[in-house]
């Protein structure tokens, strides 16, 4: 591994650790001593790394930009089980992203930094085409069930944040695992004609939910 590399690598640990404490308070308000504090690091150690606020804004869009992007455009050629692994694909970033991005983030993004808030608009307004493409797509093979592709976006935003949200699980009584094995069967019967099935290996999802219970859970 080069310098490089490993420099960027510590850089992105250390910017994960802050991930959570700007998601839940955004940023405005946090001072540079804040930040080394929720990265766990001397003051010495953060300034090493980063020199102001704004780069350490810039590499945590950057993060999600390159998760965004790491979702592979599909091409016509294309055969139909394609679609059950871009489905599970698509939940997992859909699960992720929704956990990872908050609204006070993205407020405070545009008011401070909105060339920063134009890069990461622009990445997920791309996701969101690709998405839209993909079951309009899955629609015209005869994959998925004639429903809007838009409502299909829409349920994801409002249900997935919902189920997410602790105190929606403590009131239903009910464990983040619980929630995502449901959600994501929900969502496969609900796209996919029930000849087409076949075409998702579920086996393939459960090592994602497991992942995401445990960071929950360890989140708590």
């Amino acid at each position: 591994m080069s310098m490089e590399n490993q420099q960027d690598k510590a850089k992105n640990k250390l910017l994960k650790k802050l991930i959570p404490s700007l998601m839940k308070d955004g940023f405005q308000q946090m001072r540079m001593d804040d930040i080394a504090k929720f990265m766990d690091v001397s003051r010495a150690t953060m300034y090493k790394n980063f020199s102001s606020k704004e780069e350490v804004i810039e590499g945590v869009v950057r993060i999600f930009v390159d998760y965004i992007e790491q979702l592979e455009d599909r091409t016509n050629e294309d055969d139909d089980r394609s679609f059950g692994v871009w489905f599970q694909q698509l939940f997992e970033q859909s699960v992720s992203l929704v956990g990872k991005i908050s609204d006070v983030f993205l407020k405070d993004l545009q008011m401070v930094f909105p060339e920063l808030y134009e890069v990461l608009k622009t990445a997920l307004d791309k996701r969101e085409q690709q998405t839209l493409k993909f079951y309009q797509d899955g629609k015209d093979k005869g994959v998925f069930n004639p429903i809007n592709e838009k409502f299909i976006l829409l349920q994801d935003d409002i249900l997935l944040r919902e189920i997410m949200n602790v105190k929606y699980l403590l009131y239903n009584q009910i464990t983040i695992q619980q929630a995502l094995n449901d959600y994501y069967y929900l969502k496969k019967i609900q796209l996919f004609k029930p000849e087409k099935m076949s075409l998702v290996d579920d086996s393939r999802i459960h090592p994602v939910i497991e992942h995401f219970v445990e960071k929950f859970n360890r989140a708590l």
